[in-house]
């Protein structure tokens, strides 16, 4: 009879121990799962389509921070005034009572230029290192070392916002530029380059159908605005164009009273 109870009482605490066993087991594997729906998660919310975010950049309703991230090779740094004059459209522009915050991230050179979107995007993969989190979101905008794959004999491309958070600024083609024309400014340059494309991550023109004044999207350029002062104008392509554009002007110009409407409307300044 005592032998029996024993083997009993002994059954029940071997099962008492693999049910244990088997719940640890459950934890870690939950805690794994988790974590990696975790980080798929912040990595989800800059992958999205040009324009998406434009309210959460320009508002103060579901982030109140915002980070910049300034991603380059140490011989292909952009100029303090560049910096200085980003920092000041940023603050005329959003809506951000907790800061804006820049971030140099320095990076060895990448290998492989010209750099075709897919690279770019592998560029940023490797190398981001801040995501929208909490009530900080987060821009990236890579400095490249090389040109884009777009580029032609008599073409080229200055930058490109390719994502919702993500800018490439293409700024081995930029200094290629100033080096043969010694009147173009690089700092005016990248400035208009960098805030130009900054505008259609904020929307601009009309990039997902939503602004409220439609009639100054140029129909022959789409996405872009018709006025030729403003700063969301097109720019052509060619080298020729470029250098003449750029060689007459002395300063970044500014935008138009209709997109700071069409801005303004989604929650900026």
């Amino acid at each position: 009879m005592f032998a029996k109870y024993k083997f009993i009482l002994m059954k029940s605490i071997s099962l008492r121990i693999i049910f244990l066993f088997i719940s640890i087991l459950g934890l870690i594997s939950c805690k794994k799962d988790d974590d990696t729906v975790a980080l798929i998660d912040i990595k989800a919310e800059n992958r999205k389509s040009l324009g998406t975010s434009s309210e959460d950049l320009l508002s103060n309703d579901g982030y109140s921070k915002l980070t910049v991230e300034f991603v380059f090779s140490e011989s292909y740094r952009p100029t303090s005034t560049t910096v200085n004059d980003f920092r000041i459209f940023l603050e005329e522009r959003l809506n951000k009572p907790s800061g804006i915050n820049f971030v140099e991230t320095i990076i060895n050179e990448s290998a492989g230029a010209p750099f075709n979107t897919n690279e770019i995007k592998a560029i940023e993969e490797e190398n981001r290192t801040i995501y929208s989190q909490g009530n900080n979101i987060a821009v990236y905008i890579f400095f490249s070392n090389g040109k884009s794959s777009n580029d032609t004999n008599t073409t080229v491309t200055l930058g490109t916002a390719y994502l919702n958070t993500s800018i490439v600024i293409y700024e081995k083609t930029l200094r290629d530029l100033v080096i043969d024309h010694p009147s173009l400014s690089l700092s005016d340059l990248e400035s208009t380059t960098m805030q130009h494309e900054f505008g259609h991550i904020l929307g601009l023109v009309n990039i997902i159908d939503d602004d409220i004044h439609t009639d100054h999207e140029d129909n022959a350029h789409n996405l872009h605005c018709k006025v030729e002062d403003c700063l969301m104008y097109f720019e052509s392509n060619l080298r020729s164009q470029i250098i003449t554009r750029f060689s007459n002007r002395r300063s970044v110009v500014t935008l138009d009273p209709l997109c700071v409407a069409d801005l303004r409307s989604k929650g900026g300044k």
